[in-house]
């Protein structure tokens, strides 16, 4: 079997990573100072292997299927202007997207595709080094780390820590507010590497084009951008986790849990007035490092079991968590147990999106809005498919199909006829739609 140059160079990208780890391990307690010199060409090439093929171009219009053409020769020149210094970071493309659910808008930064390169390259040498530092709690952006992992984390910690109080933590506005100076700062305890760090100091300062006009931010780090993740959880790792893990954990009388996904946090705890502590702590804690608690957003909430609730507490409440609400119920043996359904808002968020997919493409011939709708809602199982979900699921479905024959008797001026009993016939011979599936199972979790 002969093996192309991207799949060489990604094996031999594989040795070097495991060596980066290694050391890391070996010298926890040290900066590492020599790292760059793992970044050849091979190297630069396994990190356009790993780019997203289809991603939108930044401010030069180049795609990374276009960047393809001659990149033997681009990857030696890109190589040395990153090693002299002289590599320029050109701004980012600024798009604003609408906020499921919203009128607002959430701003993307877009870079080019020769800096979407390096930018990889350059997370591909950092993530060996801090997947050694975070802390088993954080999940986002992470290797071998999904949502579903840590919603089972939580599940777990919840159900066997006598948690009562949960603080359901917003950091107002994170990905525009991480100070530069101090990440500086952060990413110096372990790496100090030159040419590493002089990269993400330009990157920093790259500046954020809209509509032909450059701005230069003091703070923040672009969303969109590839290292982005990886900087904004070296960020939050020493903001919040490191705080949590090793100056408050110990320090509760009574059982607690953390858990983050990227910028989403949840902390858990069995006491009331620690849970106050904590809140109040968290706040000082962050504003250290220049962040802000959303002060609505950000909410204690009183979560003991309901056969547990005793007079001068409120009813026990619940909260949304990567894209579910977490709320107390029996199970079907009568016990009480910890239930996700798929939160309100992005419920509307998903069925908003399927009616206005409808609506565009209702004149495409049925066999392929058929294989399309069937795809999204696979996709939709593929997620909120989960324990105790199944009424959420049912009714997406039901809506899904409600919507398309609303949409299919609209295919025309006049109207199109076709009743319940027509297209409940016409689906069931012809065009089914993917029955309700629990892809992800609490069961697996609760085995010791």
């Amino acid at each position: 079997m002969v093996m192309s140059k991207e799949e060489l160079s990604r094996l031999d990208v594989s040795t070097k990573r495991q060596r980066i780890a290694r050391i890391a391990r070996q010298k926890s307690e040290e900066p590492l100072t020599l790292l760059n010199h793992y970044m050849d060409e091979s190297w630069l090439m396994a990190a356009y292997g790993e780019l997203r093929k289809d991603s939108a171009p930044g401010i030069d219009e180049q795609t990374v299927k276009e960047y393809f053409n001659g990149i033997e020769e681009k990857l030696k020149r890109l190589l040395k202007l990153a090693k002299s210094g002289k590599y320029k970071a050109p701004p980012v493309k600024k798009v604003e997207i609408p906020k499921p659910g919203s009128n607002e808008t959430r701003p993307i930064g877009i870079p080019t595709t020769e800096d979407k390169l390096l930018q990889k390259a350059v997370q591909m040498l950092l993530e060996p080094i801090y997947e050694q530092e975070f802390y088993e709690f954080s999940f986002g952006f992470r290797p071998g780390k999904s949502q579903h992992q840590a919603l089972d984390y939580m599940w777990k910690k919840i159900m066997d820590n006598n948690i009562k109080w949960i603080i359901d933590l917003d950091i107002r506005k994170f990905f525009d507010t991480v100070k530069h100076d101090i990440l500086r700062q952060l990413l110096s305890i372990r790496v100090r590497d030159g040419v590493i760090l002089r990269l993400i100091g330009k990157w920093l300062n790259a500046g954020v084009m809209k509509n032909r006009n450059i701005s230069y931010p003091g703070e923040g780090t672009p969303q969109g951008s590839v290292v982005s993740p990886l900087l904004s959880n070296i960020y939050l790792h020493e903001a919040l986790d490191k705080w949590y893990a090793k100056e408050i954990r110990h320090h509760l009388k009574g059982r607690s849990f953390m858990i983050r996904f990227a910028d989403d946090a949840i902390l858990g705890l069995g006491n009331q007035e620690e849970a106050e502590y904590v809140m109040k702590a968290l706040k000082d804690r962050l504003a250290g490092y220049g962040l802000e608690l959303h002060p609505e957003k950000t909410r204690l909430v009183y979560y003991d079991k309901p056969n547990s609730n005793k007079s001068g507490h409120p009813k026990p409440g619940s909260f949304d968590f990567l894209g579910f609400t977490h709320y107390w119920d029996k199970s079907l043996k009568g016990n009480w147990i910890v239930k996700r359904k798929t939160a309100k808002k992005k419920f509307k968020e998903k069925l908003k999106n399927i009616k206005q997919w409808c609506k565009e493409n209702r004149h495409m011939p049925m066999k392929e809005q058929h294989e399309t709708l069937c795809r999204k809602i696979k996709g939709h199982y593929g997620y909120y498919g989960i324990t105790g979900n199944a009424r959420s699921l049912s009714q997406y479905r039901y809506e899904v199909t409600r919507t398309w024959k609303k949409w299919l008797c609209r295919r025309s001026k006049h109207g199109y006829r076709l009743n319940w009993d027509r297209f409940n016939k016409l689906m069931d011979e012809f065009f089914p739609l993917p029955p309700i599936k629990v892809v992800h199972s609490i069961y697996r979790v609760a085995k010791p």
